[in-house]
């Protein structure tokens, strides 16, 4: 690393560089704020020490000023035990960490080894990311629809806000995709984006989940757990499918969004957590409501703004533009050269009922591209109901058997399903269950 040492005595500079230099880094001096600032703006450092007592100079403004010329650069204050209070007014402006005067090599090197473990893990997240851009289509949020661009408007209006946001829409529309860029446009978005799927857990390990638990509360509660509320704290919590969240935890719910307050499970304990709530659905919540499976107190809380997301079938001017996305995505990922879809793939495309939406469209042109020989989609590329007749697929009414249409219905929805978990839930059966009708189907 490139370490700045910036202090107004020749002796701490000489001896804090020979200690950085020993560690194999490199160091350059400065004994004022104005070389440092120059020395900053001519090269970039991984590290800086600076006294919090530079002579004439304030280190609280050297430290603003250098925090300015390099946003990220992280600051460690040289301060006497006298001035621990100021060194820590020092970090709530930014800086990286202190240490005390006098002060030892090893303290130097731990200080360094902390400031490398922290660039580590950030070119950790960077990759992450990077990563999850190039496994993904880039996120497309325009419209030629009226609706959906109605939709839209409102949505990143409401972002500025800190209102309470349900997104209704059948599955694979997007709703998760639209709630991050929610959180992105907000002032949360410095803050973390947790998300909460309610389907995946049972009423006591989701209220676990949500607000965290002390270590002995129930069988398995090892540790204590801040949960996912804290996580979110002055961030977005996103409530995944909200309408399958169990009626025994909605009050809980509701107290959050209410007084913004909650106890961790076995902890009589109020906490206080300012987030951002945002919630999606594909069920109708109001009949959920009617039906006595969701508070009405809750519902209407959630309900200040409510998002609609239209299903890919219903964005007829949107298809073309989303589908060669996806088709010039998966081809440069895949190191081929497609140029489009055969005439008869867009007929197949716009007859086709799209139940798994945009979730689906993908994984089909993600095949297609896979299995594609030529330089557009034909489609021999396409799974099998595409190049179907019309008269001759297996729907309700059609001169098919009862397994026939219950094979092609779980295979419809094992196809737009992010995981067999999630088919069996919307299919109403357990996952074994599901195991043993593929397996007596032929659908393995």
């Amino acid at each position: 690393m490139r370490v700045l040492i910036v202090d107004d005595e020749p002796a701490i500079r000489k001896t804090t560089g020979l200690a950085v230099e020993a560690m194999g880094h490199e160091s350059v001096g400065a004994s004022n704020g104005l070389r440092a600032f120059k020395e900053l703006e001519t090269e970039p450092f991984d590290a800086c020490f600076l006294d919090l007592k530079l002579g004439n100079d304030d280190g609280l403004a050297v430290l603003e000023k250098l925090l300015k010329i390099q946003p990220a650069l992280p600051v460690v204050m040289f301060t006497a035990y006298a001035n621990i209070s100021t060194a820590v007014e020092a970090m709530r402006r930014g800086a990286f960490d202190f240490i005390p005067k006098p002060f030892t090599p090893e303290q130097v090197r731990q200080v360094l080894d902390k400031v490398a473990r922290n660039r580590r893990l950030e070119k950790r997240v960077e990759q992450l990311e990077s990563q999850l851009v190039e496994e993904s289509p880039p996120i497309d949020l325009t419209s030629e629809e009226s609706a959906m661009q109605r939709t839209l408007a409102i949505a990143f209006k409401a972002a500025e806000t800190s209102a309470s946001i349900l997104i209704l829409g059948p599955s694979g529309t997007g709703k998760s995709v639209l709630a991050r860029e929610v959180h992105k446009r907000g002032a949360q978005k410095d803050c973390a984006f947790v998300t909460v799927n309610c389907p995946s857990l049972s009423k006591e390990l989701l209220e676990s989940e949500l607000f965290g638990h002390v270590k002995g509360s129930f069988t398995g509660a090892v540790t204590d757990t801040v949960g996912k509320v804290a996580a979110a704290d002055g961030g977005t919590l996103f409530l995944d499918e909200i309408g399958e969240m169990p009626l025994e935890v909605q009050p809980k719910l509701l107290r959050l969004l209410q007084e913004r307050e909650y106890e961790r499970v076995g902890e009589a304990r109020v906490r206080k957590a300012h987030v951002r709530v945002i919630a999606a659905s594909n069920r109708n919540l109001a009949d959920e409501v009617k039906a006595g499976r969701f508070r009405e107190d809750l519902f209407y809380r959630l309900n200040v703004i409510t998002l609609t997301l239209s299903g890919l079938r219903d964005r007829p001017a949107d298809f073309s533009r989303i589908a060669n996305g996806c088709l010039d995505f998966f081809a440069r990922r895949i190191g081929k050269k497609i140029n489009g879809f055969a005439p008869e793939v867009a007929e197949a495309f716009a007859r086709y009922t799209w139940p798994g939406n945009l979730r689906e469209l993908r994984n089909v042109i993600e095949r297609a591209v896979i299995l594609a020989t030529g330089e557009v989609i034909t489609l021999e590329d396409l799974p099998e109901e595409f190049s179907e007749p019309a008269d001759s697929r297996v729907a309700v009414g059609a001169r098919v058997t009862l397994d026939e249409l219950e094979a092609e219905h779980i295979r419809r929805v094992i196809g737009f399903s992010k995981t067999l978990d999630d088919a069996a839930r919307v299919l109403g059966i357990d996952p074994a269950t599901l195991y043993r009708k593929r397996q007596k189907l032929g659908l393995l």
